[in-house]
């Protein structure tokens, strides 16, 4: 598989600020790599020294095979595109995606045919005599992403392209912005700071917190498997306890929470006993009035202070018993929970295999 981008070692400092921290990752063509983080964890910053509008304090990025120091920024063979699509509305469809070709000298037929072509590839069959003020956000997305891609760049760099948009207009082009990707082939560099679109577009995600990557993993093993407590709180949503180790076993421990109440649950790493921890565990890992004869399950008592409804993603809000701390539950779709209200004392349990832990630091 050939490599499309490597970035090895990386920093940048403003004085004495460190915005990117020796970042090291590579991108395999025809990937969709997003980099996803909190606001002002350095991601735009990093993106920014890729395309070539800022230049490393250290470390190398090499594109295809070829090392980018000092390379102008419309030298290099990426594109980028922002929140602000920046098309010319004095311009049609058509003049918009020639534009950049128009700036290459190519000869009329070419663009001409060039411009068909991209239109067709980004589903806008027909709209090149279309002014901007008559598309859609969705369509005006497309468009400047076919005036990139016409340019046949090998990674397209977008820095919170989906932002301005509407927040069902935000799903639809969640799931396009993945099928026109798998349909060009292009491979895409994609900066975010919503975890939803990372997950849903991605074929890697590298999660990055105060400059540094955390990790670099398939949405699915961020999810299921975070490496670091950053991960485990930034992606998904997580119940979480503070705790000390109060029996220690080859595979798994009980866990004393801060509130008093016991957990059993696996041993991920090297623990020690009486060592602290911090347990993470999913809404979903919740069961609601647990089968009683399912013994294995960390069984514990709530009050429900709020039923939220959102559809397949309705939860409960709960609290332990004599607890003001706040815990999710997932309400599943495939059982009805329509007798539990505002107030109601229930019981939740969940499996033993189901929590995370991390040594707290």
């Amino acid at each position: 598989m050939q490599i499309d981008l490597s970035v090895q070692d990386v920093t940048k400092k403003f004085e004495e600020f460190t915005a990117v921290d020796t970042v090291s990752f590579e991108v395999n063509q025809g990937d969709f790599f997003s980099i996803l983080g909190p606001s002002g964890c350095g991601k735009t910053t990093l993106l920014r020294m890729i395309a070539g509008f800022t230049e490393p304090t250290a470390g190398t990025i090499h594109i295809r095979g070829l090392d980018m120091a000092g390379i102008a920024p419309n030298k290099r063979p990426v594109n980028l595109i922002f929140q602000q699509l920046a098309l010319f509305p004095m311009m049609s469809v058509e003049e918009n995606i020639a534009f950049g070709l128009h700036r290459r000298r190519e000869k009329k037929a070419a663009i001409r045919k060039k411009v068909d072509a991209i239109l067709q590839r980004v589903d806008l069959p027909g709209f090149g005599e279309k002014k901007v003020d008559q598309l859609s956000g969705g369509q005006k997305q497309r468009v400047a992403i076919a005036r990139c891609l016409v340019l046949n760049p090998t990674v397209l760099l977008l820095d919170e392209p989906l932002g301005a948009l509407d927040l069902k207009l935000r799903e639809q082009m969640k799931v396009e912005l993945k099928k026109l990707q798998n349909n060009v082939g292009t491979t895409f560099i994609y900066i975010t700071h919503d975890q939803s679109e990372a997950m849903v577009m991605s074929d890697h995600v590298a999660v990055m917190n105060e400059g540094r990557f955390e990790q670099v993993d398939t949405p699915q093993n961020l999810y299921n498997k975070p490496k670091t407590p950053f991960v485990a709180r930034f992606v998904g949503e997580n119940n979480s306890w503070s705790g000390t180790i109060h029996q220690l076993g080859e595979t798994h421990m009980e866990i004393r929470t801060d509130e008093g109440l016991i957990f059993k649950t696996k041993a991920t790493q090297q623990f020690r006993p009486a060592q602290g921890v911090d347990l993470f565990l999913r809404p979903e890992a919740m069961v609601i009035q647990p089968d009683p004869a399912l013994t294995e399950l960390n069984r514990f008592e709530v009050v429900v202070s709020s039923i939220l409804f959102d559809g397949a993603n309705s939860q409960l809000l709960v609290n332990p018993l004599d607890s003001k701390k706040e815990l999710i539950v997932a309400l599943p779709q495939n059982r009805q929970y329509d007798y539990i209200e505002e107030g109601d004392k229930i019981e939740v349990g969940w499996d033993k295999n189901s929590g995370i832990c991390f040594p707290q630091k």
